[in-house]
């Protein structure tokens, strides 16, 4: 596995390194030792999947406050993303400065979402499908959220966005 630091301090992009042979590839995704060297949690507690039928839906910008905050492993297994995520850090160098990675079911990357941190996507094909590992569990009474199109941190989308939540469309 390969780890990518981002501009974003603790942020990593995970390139996964393929042992190929006659029936495809085998990768490992998680390595225990390297991410406790590198102060990336990995305790996870919960895993989720986020079906999107649309090309231009749009998920996020989402984060849980203290005391449940939480670190986020991010793929894309089916189609490709925009993925995003914000330093909601107040005493980070980078705080509300954000970063964007394409995610995609053909370059198997991972992003590392660290607790402080906003995380969103916008799916670029139809028929998307991304997998998360989380090392919190989901509180709704902890749950926040950003607008996607928060003047003050002018996240630059690719598409115009076809489908969006009520929820995230009305976030400040």
């Amino acid at each position: 596995m390969n780890f990518v630091k981002t501009e974003l301090p603790g942020a990593y992009i995970i390139e996964i390194e393929k042992i190929l042979d006659d029936r495809g590839f085998f990768a490992r995704t998680l390595d225990l030792e390297k991410n406790e060297e590198l102060g990336i949690e990995s305790n996870i507690v919960q895993s989720s999947i986020s079906y999107n039928v649309k090309k231009g839906t749009l998920r996020g910008m989402h984060f849980q406050i203290k005391p449940f905050e939480e670190a986020k492993f991010v793929r894309c297994t089916k189609g490709k993303i925009f993925d995003v995520i914000i330093d909601l850090r107040e005493n980070s160098s980078t705080f509300q400065k954000w970063i964007s990675v394409e995610l995609s079911d053909e370059n198997h990357r991972i992003l590392y979402v660290p607790k402080g941190f906003a995380h969103g996507f916008q799916t670029l094909v139809d028929n998307t499908e991304v997998f998360y590992e989380i090392t919190q569990v989901f509180n709704p009474e902890y749950a926040r959220g950003l607008r996607y199109d928060n003047k003050e941190i002018g996240i630059e989308w690719p598409l115009n966005v076809s489908v969006i939540s009520e929820k995230d469309a009305n976030y400040d």
